[in-house]
């Protein structure tokens, strides 16, 4: 029985980016954009080129995706000017990009409020600039804003907007409730007369969060015929946010009413990346991860002692109701010694440590694991000090080196050209069996400092560090006040392009830096198998 296809169109870039706090570099931006094309999303709304410098220079090239359609964004041509003669519509159209979303207004009030033109010349401006984009050959879609309030305010204007777009030739008009406001039924029931004049293989819905339903309208939407679905990474836009892509990938593929009937383009394979996709979007925003999110957040499989965790220990299907693996979360059971080493020996598993059950170390490691978390250590996020601390508890961790002491300044002073630089200053002692090695190195900041002065010079074990480099830093306080606690996440990388994670935590900033450099240092040399 062949299955429907539905398409995934993900808005993380554009309407993500108007989270309040969110603000994407273009680096963050190209990141993003390749990692979500590997996870087998099929549009990647980049932003609104000539909105701001940051899109326009994102979309100055075409990224050349392997599976997503690279789309940009931007408005209709503008009341009483022409397709040719509208600067913003001109720079849509220049923009490098695969695919292009308009939005235009489909509520009768907001064109008559918002616009202050006329029925009709909303609905010219919607054909005018769905056939421009047609004529270069671009696939084409419309957004057509406050759907839904309009089709209650006044039913046929909204369906002529919806069918001016389609008829224009627009590959996918998209219905959107705007405000957030719509219940799943009525979305249901609306996406179910449009698609008595639109075909639902063209249509698509765009829902926001403001009732806690923007997934269910979604898949409502769905539902009614509707084929296309657009979202964000972890539900990030505005207001309340955008339908969750990581709630929805998850439900349309494990879920039977809905896996077998369609099909996305996101493979089993790839779904199981899910987890890192949204931690690895948090992390660059530097923003807490939602623990008790669905099927990604570190909760979601978490069981604390008594029945539920008994049932759970004896059959998972008990209480999950799909594998955490599935998704590339992992079930925990929580606080009782049986449950903690439980938990500890399947991250032993998947870090492939060689461990004995009954050696009385583990207990030890569980007990580690639980302080230190309370402490503020984030070992999901930095899986290089997990490894570090089992195998220390598990005295698995030569003393490679032993660092007596560093020291790090920081100053203003002119520079050779006379202009006021801040440079930093690190200097640091360590003991390489029995012979001390002094380093010093100057960096843009301490931490960078530090890192260069440590990495200078480590005797014999320094041909095990050249490739060695830090690619990440990532600051996050714990706690307010004077006495703020801080957690520090450094992501480095190897010769060979592998990566991992190392966390440090403490009051000092610049300590808690140098745990997670000192980790990260130790872990490579763990990783090459350096003698003793």
């Amino acid at each position: 029985m062949s299955r429907e296809r539905l398409y995934l169109f993900d808005t993380t870039l554009r309407d993500g980016a108007q989270t309040n706090g969110v603000d994407f570099t273009l680096q963050d931006k190209r990141v993003i954009a390749r990692m979500l094309d590997e996870l087998g999303i099929d549009y990647v709304e980049g932003g609104y080129p000539g909105a701001n410098p940051t899109d326009t220079e994102f979309f100055s090239s075409n990224p050349g995706f392997d599976h997503a359609r690279f789309t940009a964004f931007g408005m209709t041509r503008r009341p009483g000017r022409s397709a040719s003669n509208d600067p913003g519509l001109a720079g849509i159209l220049e923009a490098k990009a695969d695919a292009i979303c308009f939005v235009a207004k489909s509520s009768a009030y907001q064109v008559r409020v918002a616009l202050e033109t006329t029925n009709e010349e909303n609905l010219a401006s919607i054909r005018d600039s769905v056939a421009a984009a047609r004529a270069l050959g671009r696939e084409v879609m419309v957004d057509c804003e406050h759907f839904f309030d309009g089709y209650k305010e006044s039913r046929d204007y909204a369906l002529a907007c919806a069918k001016a777009a389609y008829e224009s030739g627009a590959r996918w008009v998209v219905l959107c409730d705007t405000n957030g406001g719509t219940m799943p039924h009525e979305v249901e029931a609306i996406v179910g007369d449009v698609v008595r004049h639109v075909p639902g293989s063209h249509v698509g819905i765009h829902a926001h969060n403001d009732t806690e339903q923007a997934v269910a309208n979604s898949l409502a939407a769905v539902r009614a015929g509707a084929r296309q679905i657009q979202g964000t990474l972890n539900g990030l836009g505005e207001r309340c946010g955008n339908a969750n892509l990581c709630s929805l990938i998850p439900t349309l593929r494990l879920k039977g009413e809905l896996a077998d009937r369609f099909e996305i383009g996101v493979t089993a394979e790839k779904m199981a990346t899910l987890m890192k996709v949204s931690r690895t979007l948090d992390d660059m925003l530097n923003r807490a991860p939602n623990r008790h999110a669905p099927y990604v957040g570190e909760s979601a499989f978490v069981t604390k002692t008594g029945i539920h965790a008994s049932a759970v220990l004896k059959d998972p299907q008990t209480y999950e109701h799909v594998s955490p693996e599935s998704v590339g979360n992992h079930r925990k059971v929580l606080v009782s010694d049986q449950a903690g080493r439980s938990n500890v020996i399947a991250e032993l598993d998947r870090a492939g440590i060689a461990y004995d059950r009954s050696d009385p170390r583990l207990t030890r490691l569980v007990e580690e694991l639980k302080e230190r978390e309370a402490a503020g250590f984030a070992y999901e996020s930095a899986n290089a000090s997990f490894d570090l601390l089992a195998r220390r508890t598990l005295g698995k961790v030569p003393e490679y080196f032993k660092v007596e002491q560093f020291d790090v300044n920081v100053e203003q002073r002119y520079n050779a050209n006379g202009q006021r630089v801040t440079v930093a200053l690190a200097v640091v002692k360590v003991d390489v069996a029995g012979e001390r090695l002094i380093s010093a190195a100057e960096g843009n900041g301490p931490v960078n400092a530090l890192d260069v002065a440590l990495r200078k010079d480590l005797g014999k074990y320094q041909k095990y560090i050249e490739g060695l480099k830090l690619i990440d830093y990532r600051v996050r306080i714990l706690n307010g006040g004077t006495e703020a606690v801080t957690r520090v996440l450094i992501e480095s990388e190897d010769e060979n392009g592998e990566s991992w994670t190392t966390v440090g935590v403490s009051p000092n900033i610049i300590d808690a830096s140098f745990q997670a450099l000192m980790d990260s240092v130790i872990y490579k040399l763990v990783r090459s198998c350096a003698p003793a």
